[in-house]
């Protein structure tokens, strides 16, 4: 496969995939951003979805032409301890927050404020770490702001979402991934799910001896049915549920449970609950715990989705979950939570089964275990959905048209 100038596929090896006119389309809009330059910021450059996305979107957007660039804000241990609480507090998880909690905060934000450059156009800026980069609005008067939310914050913790908001409303526009994630706000909100890329490492097509020395690395037996959760080790993502409920399908089903994880810089209670999953799993058979930190891993984490008989991603509470959306496009059939936005990518018995507990996802991986054709029909549904809605180029186009849209004066025009 060609490769860019970044070692990554470039734009004429997506045709055979979108189509020719999809590519074209990108150019032209491309086209009209001449002159301006778009910024994107977040908290970390390796861990988590919005890493991933930014990794691709970046370089596909410089090959159309347009002057991009990813910065990322400084922060220490405090300030990632208390942004993961607002995080769970956003979902609707119990956190105590102190008042000394908002002054870390704060305290950091006034140091990323004065290190991280502002240069863009058009910002993004991403999730709540660095939201408060919108205090520079006032000495940056051309500079157009846009907040992209990645999380689900319909039910938050109201003390933590009341500070925050103070800075959203700062924006000049706002993105969510689902229309269920939103709030009410006074800024005008667009709807832009995310998408993975069908050539990167994690998705690519991957050859069977590939797939059989990841297996052997880990001690997989590549001839007992698969079971499988990729996430970082985090309390929503509910790995200890997953144990769980494989328990209630090894008493009918002899299979093997392969738990997937990574850390990120900005989550720093991974290792406690990778230690409660450890502890959950001791002493049953056929359950491996995997860290697989995400740089240079991709390849692995696709060998092992690939191998697997069923996918698992029992969240709890979640964003958009682009790990669906990978099992998906590996035409694997996924049991997944119905919250966040999984309900998007997942249609009930038409591209995949939602659960609601631990029984309703033991019941629903032993249904595609024990039919493999309704298995593979669900998982076929599944990958066209994808390929039809969730893919790295639509992304790209939408957040153009986005950053098209906001008028010189800073009002929201329609193209």
């Amino acid at each position: 496969m060609p490769k860019n100038k970044t070692g990554l596929p470039c734009l004429k090896d997506y045709i055979p995939i979108v189509g020719e006119d999809t590519i074209e389309e990108l150019k032209l809009l491309a086209s009209r951003l001449k002159g301006k330059k778009i910024q994107h910021i977040n908290s970390t450059r390796v861990g988590g979805g919005v890493a991933e996305m930014l990794a691709r979107i970046v370089p596909l957007m410089r090959e159309l032409g347009v002057d991009i660039e990813w910065d990322v804000i400084e922060g220490n241990a405090d300030f990632f301890s208390v942004t993961k609480k607002f995080h769970n507090a956003l979902h609707g998880r119990p956190e105590i927050i102190t008042d000394k909690d908002f002054d870390v905060y704060l305290e950091t934000a006034r140091t990323y404020n004065r290190t991280t450059k502002i240069n863009g156009d058009i910002v993004f800026v991403h999730d709540p770490q660095p939201i408060a980069l919108i205090q520079n609005k006032k000495k940056l008067k051309d500079v157009k702001w846009i907040w992209r939310c990645h999380i689900d914050v319909s039910t938050p913790d109201e003390r933590v979402w009341d500070f925050l908001s103070a800075f959203v409303e700062g924006y000049d526009a706002s993105m969510f991934s689902s229309p269920k994630f939103t709030r009410p706000l006074k800024i005008p909100q667009f709807l832009i799910c995310p998408a993975i890329d069908p050539l990167s490492d994690k998705n690519k097509p991957l050859s069977k001896e590939t797939i059989a020395k990841v297996l052997s690395k880990y001690g997989i037996d590549s001839k007992k049915p698969i079971i499988s959760q990729v996430s970082r080790y985090d309390y929503l993502k509910d790995p200890v549920g997953v144990i769980d409920a494989f328990k209630l399908v090894k008493r009918y089903v002899d299979a093997q449970l392969v738990l997937i994880g990574n850390s990120a810089a900005d989550d720093p209670e991974g290792e406690e609950v990778l230690a409660q999953v450890r502890e959950r799993a001791k002493d049953i058979p056929d359950i491996h715990i995997l860290l697989i930190e995400p740089e240079n891993n991709d390849i692995e984490v696709n060998a092992l989705q690939r191998a697997s008989s069923v996918i698992v991603q029992k969240s709890l509470k979640e964003g958009f979950a682009l790990t669906v959306t990978e099992a998906l496009w590996k035409e694997k059939p996924v049991v997944a939570s119905a919250v966040g936005g999984i309900p998007l990518q997942i249609k009930n018995m038409y591209s995949g089964l939602l659960c609601h507990c631990v029984e309703g996802a033991a019941l629903k991986i032993r249904q595609f275990l024990n039919n493999p054709a309704f298995a593979k029909r669900m998982a076929h549904n599944g990958s066209m959905h994808i390929k039809h809605n969730f893919l790295l180029t639509r992304l790209i186009r939408e957040h153009m048209l986005l950053a098209l849209s906001l008028g010189q004066k800073g009002d929201i025009i329609t193209l």
